[in-house]
């Protein structure tokens, strides 16, 4: 099927912006043009001078969890684990998680995101049908805490192994797997080392928390001597691609040596503020050239999965923190959020408008007070400093139109608010 966006301003990280058209062929970007088309296609939408900017890449967030928003605020990361989460993750039910999953995907398209990497315990399968049946786009894996007895610990591997198998590169390739072990603190290093085993033998992303508090970064090296990220080094596990989350209490030798092993991290901003954990050391892992993308965690911790929040608190923080305006810059984290995200999850071919790449993108409204000028030069520094995600009025997730004028068109969202509300009810 033949597609064309017309009458859009497409911007993308670090290029000019263009004022033309996209012809989309199936699920991919055929053409960026300048100008007005002038050949016929299946479909053709007016953008009314509207921005066309990629989609956001989530690179880390736990779904279904996504119903224990609010329910436990301003206490540290181990007392949230040890008395809200884990509590009331034993007692969900397969509705609990359904409608925290749904919820979850509302959330995020509704804000831009057309892909995310999901680490959770319960219900991936189900989960990875769901995203196979509406059309969106995720890397996904059974997270894993390592403790328990030996059989506990199989089966939890075997899970994962189970996911990779079912749902590795299908839907179209929407749809990727990775091996998420929960971190170096629930995980002793053996169970580290064969779900590393794991993840090289089907040539998949292993995905990881690591130096997330203080707390657990000192006791961690207390038990074993090392600093978690010298101590998955020394696993080995840095050979294979590896993602890690947070990363925030980390030395200059950690981050040479991320840098030394291409590890990339998923900055957290606004979850690691909200739990006490930190500022990851964002601006010296870029200047050491570290792949840094963007992650929202949960709405358990966040408490929204809103990449256009994300993406301004990582633009903001930094500057305050080291009182340089010049730490970060707009297209830098505009990039992070988008390609450098894609790239990230190993996943080629999005986070870009470019021919060839999956048609993965939204459509802004630039018809808002907060966003005038709309001067071409400064579009990247309005999606940064100044965008909101009820901007955003449509979404495209591999050519597939997902929202139009902010209405989903594969899910109902009346319905999922319905039933998030019932069951958020019941856990009560």
């Amino acid at each position: 099927m033949k597609q064309i966006i017309k009458n859009v301003i497409i911007i993308n990280p670090y290029e000019e912006p263009v004022k033309g058209f996209v012809v989309l062929d199936g699920d991919k970007i055929d053409r960026v043009v300048s100008g007005e088309p002038e050949e016929r296609a299946d479909s053709t939408i007016d953008g009314e001078e509207n921005w066309l900017i990629p989609g956001f890449v989530n690179t880390h967030g736990h779904a279904g969890s996504s119903l224990l928003r609010g329910a436990g605020d301003d206490m540290p990361l181990d007392t949230w684990l040890k008395t809200i989460m884990w509590p009331n993750e034993k007692r969900f039910q397969k509705n609990t998680v359904e409608a925290a999953g749904d919820l979850a995907l509302v959330e995020m398209l509704k804000s831009g995101t057309t892909t995310f990497l999901d680490m959770y315990h319960l219900n991936m399968p189900e989960f990875a049908q769901k995203i196979a049946d509406t059309g969106f786009k995720a890397v996904l894996g059974r997270g894993m805490i390592g403790l328990g007895s030996e059989d506990e610990k199989k089966d939890k591997l075997k899970e994962a192994e189970n996911l990779i198998k079912n749902w590795h590169n299908q839907a179209e390739g929407r749809i990727v797997t990775a091996v998420m072990p929960h971190a170096p603190y629930t995980c002793p290093p053996d169970f580290l080392t064969k779900s590393a085993d794991l993840a090289a033998e089907y040539g998949v992303l292993f995905h990881t928390h690591c130096a997330e508090t203080a707390k657990e970064t000192e006791q961690h090296i207390d038990k074993y001597g090392l600093h978690p990220v010298e101590h998955l080094h020394q696993l080995e596990i840095f050979k294979i691609n590896v993602l890690l989350a947070h990363a925030v209490h980390l030395e200059t030798e950690h981050i040479d040596l991320l840098k030394k092993c291409n590890v990339a991290v998923s900055h957290n901003p606004k979850s690691n503020l909200k739990l006490g954990s930190g500022i990851a050391p964002v601006v010296q892992m870029k200047q050491a050239g570290i792949n840094v993308t963007i992650g929202t965690d949960s709405t358990a911790s966040n408490n929204t999965l809103d990449m256009v929040e994300e993406m301004r608190m990582s633009a903001l923080i930094h500057k305050g923190l080291h009182e340089d305006p010049a730490s970060s810059s707009a297209a830098d984290v505009f990039a992070s959020a988008t390609i450098g995200g894609a790239e990230g999850l190993n996943i080629p071919g999005t986070g870009k408008i470019a021919a060839g790449y999956k048609a993965d993108f939204c459509l802004v409204n630039t018809k808002a007070a907060h966003l005038t000028p709309n001067l071409e030069e400064r579009a990247v520094s309005h999606i940064v400093y100044a965008m909101k995600s009820t901007d955003i009025k449509d979404v495209w997730i591999h050519g597939k139109h997902m929202m139009h004028n902010r209405e989903l068109l594969t899910l109902d969202e009346e319905k999922v608010l319905f039933e998030a509300d019932k069951q958020a009810q019941k856990l009560l």
